[in-house]
């Protein structure tokens, strides 16, 4: 069980973003979050999204560096990613709240 940090490249919010991801279990991915105190509020159904500022800590921490094309081929592997279609259609839900 690995737990899966991609480069820094996603912009928003004035910053850049990575994505923490586990390729075994979810389970594990939250407990690496709870540990590293990366906010419950950061997590987007299959993945953390984390600022740039705190990824050499992650890494430190625990976290494998890889590319983001390698991060998505062994979340696609694990069978934990989220599709994009469940995605919208899980916004879709939360819009309606």
């Amino acid at each position: 069980m690995t737990v899966l940090i991609d480069t820094p490249l996603w912009p928003k919010h004035g910053t850049v973003w990575s994505h923490l991801v586990s390729d075994a279990s979810i389970d594990e991915l939250h407990a690496f979050a709870r540990r590293m105190e990366v906010p419950p509020r950061a997590f987007d159904l299959d993945h953390y999204d984390v600022p740039v500022e705190r990824y050499d800590e992650l890494v430190a921490g625990g976290a494998e560096a890889v590319s983001p094309r390698e991060l998505i081929t062994r979340l696609g592997r694990s069978g934990l990613r989220v599709s994009p279609r469940e995605r919208r259609a899980h916004r879709g839900r939360d819009a309606s709240l």
